[in-house]
């Protein structure tokens, strides 16, 4: 195996938080965009490419130190559905990396910008099988497919993920360890330069979205040296701490959170209930970072905000 390369490695060496972006999907819908569709935000990548790039931009500016790409849902199922041909598709793919590029070099173009701040990094987000499906299937998991099944989905968008240069991979909302084993295999087997952190969502305080429990599902990944960061995504806030005391106690990677906003969400009517608190959010960040998370952002209903009074006391000198 080449030389191991972390690109988190520097930025958690001068800086004790690492702040994510927040929700892509849900902001975009709150600047007009429809997302109604089984491609969900990656719909954007052939309708309004320019607005996720604004919205990437945006986070940039709020102080997220990473984008994460409009890739969630995009696949080449999900694409064929909708009648474009491998090609295409791959070019959409890595469309989304390049749009989180293209607002990173525009951001970094402005001196005043840089202060205090170091070169921002992309990563390229790897949704569950489940979200291809457009039927909740990450929330539950339970797909009835092998690892080598759940390999071969995997493959292709990976392929195209990295061939348009991220920092790193986002595999995110993860629902079960199969799927989790899954991905360290690809990684290991065929991918061994690429690096990537693994985030799982978690139905309650101790269980990920299938039932295991989240401590076992992280030790399985310790021996995956690709897999650089671990933790937990599309998640109630409320249960984020002790998910972060049961992963300190079995893996010594760093540790990553972005929850939900702590709203909750009506699936029979499609609707969101509850209020966001941007200031609310930022201090539970705060408990989250002192039980041991080093890379904090949101996931659902979370936007600039959030993110930009996550960054107000993280970049605080200590």
């Amino acid at each position: 195996m080449p030389s191991f390369h972390d690109p988190l490695a520097p930025w958690l060496a001068q800086q004790a938080i690492l702040v994510l972006d927040g929700a892509l999907a849900s902001e975009l819908e709150r600047r007009g965009a429809d997302l109604n569709d089984p491609l969900w935000s990656a719909k954007l990548l052939i309708e309004q490419p320019e607005l996720i790039r604004t919205v990437h931009l945006d986070y940039f500016q709020a102080g997220a130190d990473v984008a994460t790409t409009a890739s969630y849902q995009a696949s080449f199922e999900g694409f064929a559905r909708r009648g474009l041909d491998r090609d295409t598709a791959a070019m959409l793919i890595q469309r989304s990396v390049a749009l989180a590029q293209e607002a990173r070099e525009q951001f970094w173009r402005e001196p005043a910008n840089r202060l205090g701040r170091h070169y921002p990094l992309v990563a390229a987000s790897v949704g569950p099988y489940g979200a291809m499906l457009a039927d909740g299937s990450e929330y539950r998991g339970q797909y009835g497919l092998d690892e080598a099944a759940l390999m071969d989905f995997h493959r292709p968008r990976l392929a195209a993920l990295l061939a348009a240069g991220p920092d790193l991979l986002a595999c995110e909302t993860i629902p079960c360890p199969g799927e989790a084993r899954a991905l360290a295999r690809l990684l290991a087997e065929e991918f061994p330069e690429a690096r990537a952190w693994l985030s799982f969502s978690c139905r309650d305080a101790t269980h990920v979205s299938e039932g295991q429990q989240l401590a076992d599902c992280l030790a399985e990944l310790n021996d995956c040296a690709q897999i650089v960061a671990v933790g937990i995504n599309c998640t109630a806030p409320q249960h984020i701490l002790p998910l972060l005391s049961a992963a300190r106690e079995v893996t010594a990677k760093p540790l990553l959170v972005y929850p939900n906003s702590g709203e909750h969400y009506d699936a029979a009517h499609k609707c969101w209930h509850g209020t966001a608190d941007a200031a609310a959010f930022a201090a539970a960040a705060r408990d989250w970072a002192a039980a041991g998370a080093r890379l904090i952002g949101g996931c659902c209903r979370t936007g600039p905000d959030e993110i930009r009074a996550i960054s107000a006391w993280a970049r605080r000198p200590r």
